[in-house]
């Protein structure tokens, strides 16, 4: 109940409030009732499954997600793996995973990863949603154009089928496509219908087309999929067995990570526009609670949608009474217009698809992050562009994030510099102790950044460039934030040879977490009173300087 707690103290929930919120509510519903129907389609679901999720998932979200402002329901950012889960496993299978991914969300909330998550690179975020909108956009061109069915699993094979069959496109169909992905790009620009959203329009006037003239060759949801039920969903448990949780446990994991991502983007977006701060935490678990619930009631996966709560924002929405009313309007289309739904042309929720892909692929930004990105950065969104395209979403993200992590230690890597200090450089610190210059069989190395496993190589190497054997080393850590066991295995080696060879080793500086981790992998005790924590103490260890002040 965190949103509705952060409403109430900021005084939301009172009636002045109301009816700005019932406003956008409303606009919000009539929204999502085209995008949910078309959303369910393209994952491989009937229309009504759609709509069955922005109610379910629209309520959970409100009352129990982390953005008092977030309206949740299907989203695009689903449809890959959605489409594919219900081809491998059937729409109940697809239930069980959702059911999963909801408990996941549930944990990562509760195990307070809602930050981690957000920390996911920008490249591949951007890769894999511009991916996916090319996955969207091919995969309507069936029901765009009025083409037969294709056959493959895999992206190139039915984007090649389809170039195959394209000419056999059907007239009626693709000008009916035309005319409703007109309307939905340019109602907006009319100033009279400037605020009414445009998938709306595009709906009524195809499907009064479609109804008055009664083409033969045009799809319908009536003649696909039959009369959508008036009326709301019952509860209904799925076949839940083992050996299906173990097939599913992927799919599930996979829902939930982009649940998860998307939710956050989400969420940010609607920080940005309405100078809220959303709990992470509770934005996973508000998502948990609505992919539990969604599949029990006849619902597919949810997820924040950027698109209906930016819409939300915009029309004066600012507490959780918006996304109730949202979710409730759909429950009131359900009821009584259900079943005016049979002649709305599957053309034209390919059109409302094909301007989802468009600003879900956001052309301009990957075209100016190729451009201005650094080359590592540029690679890795590629990368994660085509496997999303080219093999799997899952894939993509795992590999993506893995080369942004492996690009990110390169160069930390690369940022802790390991450096013999002579003289000129210890100038002031010698002179505060009286001294002129470093004894010839006294060299001193400084390590500058965090140590660790990447940068242990650095270490070993700056002091395998060591000329001969000095009679003392000292190594400064006053500039390490953080070690870890490999940095802590550098030291140990680099001590262990050094002093078979002859080479008293003092390390200095230390701040206390590092030398905690010193003492507890025993290279204090190694090196006894060698281990001190200022330059000066070094110094005096050797008898070259006066001894500090309680040394």
């Amino acid at each position: 109940m965190f949103v509705l707690l952060e409403a109430k103290r900021a005084g939301l929930l009172g009636r002045r409030h109301w009816l700005p919120n019932i406003v956008a509510g409303l606009i919000v519903g009539v929204v999502a009732l085209p995008l949910a129907m078309a959303f369910a389609i393209a994952s491989g679901v009937k229309p009504e499954q759609g709509l069955y999720t922005a109610i379910v998932a629209g309520i959970a979200v409100s009352l129990f997600g982390g953005s008092r402002v977030q309206i949740a329901g299907p989203t695009g950012a689903f449809i890959v793996i959605l489409a594919g889960i219900v081809a491998d496993h059937g729409v109940e299978g697809l239930q069980i995973a959702t059911l999963m991914a909801g408990i996941i969300l549930l944990l990562f909330g509760i195990a307070r990863m809602g930050a981690v998550i957000r920390f996911i690179p920008a490249p591949v975020i951007v890769g894999f949603t511009a991916g996916i909108g090319v996955i969207i956009w091919v995969g309507q061109w069936k029901d765009f154009f009025g083409l037969p069915a294709v056959q493959g699993r895999h992206f190139h094979e039915k984007l090649w089928q389809l170039l195959q069959v394209l000419p056999q496109f059907d007239w009626a169909t693709t000008a009916l496509a035309l005319v409703s992905l007109a309307l939905v790009l340019f109602t907006s620009r009319v100033p009279r219908l400037a605020r009414v959203p445009g998938p709306l329009v595009a709906l009524v006037v195809a499907t009064l087309i479609q109804a008055a003239f009664g083409f033969e060759s045009v799809a319908t949801i009536g003649s696909t999929f039959g009369e959508i039920p008036r009326g709301l969903p019952s509860f209904q448990w799925p076949q839940v067995t083992m050996t299906r949780l173990v097939e599913l446990i992927g799919p599930a994991f996979a829902i939930a990570m982009l649940g998860a991502i998307e939710s956050m983007l989400s969420a940010v977006v609607a920080d940005g526009m309405a100078g809220t701060r959303h709990n992470s935490n509770q934005e996973l678990i508000g998502q948990g609670i609505a992919n539990v619930l969604a599949p029990l009631f006849g619902g597919i996966a949810a997820t924040g949608a950027i698109a209906r709560t930016a819409t939300n924002i915009r029309n004066g929405g600012n507490s959780p009474i918006a996304g109730v009313v949202h979710a409730l309007t759909l429950v009131l289309i359900l009821l009584f217009l259900a079943p005016l739904a049979a002649s709305i042309p599957l053309a034209t929720l390919a059109a409302i698809l094909f301007v989802v892909a468009w600003n879900m692929s956001e052309l301009r930004h990957v075209v100016k992050m190729i451009k201005r990105a650094p080359r590592a950065d540029v690679f890795i969104l590629l990368t994660t562009f085509c496997l999303t395209v080219f093999a799997d979403l899952v894939v993509a993200v795992n590999i993506g994030v893995v080369l942004a992590m492996l690009h990110f230690m390169r160069r930390m890597a690369e940022s802790v510099v390991v450096r013999p200090q002579d003289a000129g450089s210890l100038k002031r610190e010698l002179q505060h102790e009286g001294l002129e210059e470093l004894p010839s069989n006294v060299l001193v190395y400084s390590v500058d950044g965090p140590f660790f496993f990447a940068a242990a190589d650095a270490f070993q190497r700056a002091l395998g460039n060591i000329h001969g054997d000095p009679e003392i080393l000292i190594i400064r850590l006053g500039h390490v934030p953080f070690i870890d066991a490999t940095g802590l295995q550098a030291i140990e080696a680099a001590v262990s040879s050094l002093q078979q060879r002859g080479v008293r080793v003092i390390v200095a500086e230390a701040n206390p977490k590092v030398y905690g981790k010193l003492r507890k992998m025993g290279l204090t005790d190694r090196l006894g009173d060698d281990v001190v924590p200022t330059l000066a103490q070094a110094l005096a260890r050797i008898g070259i300087a006066r001894p500090a002040s309680g040394a």
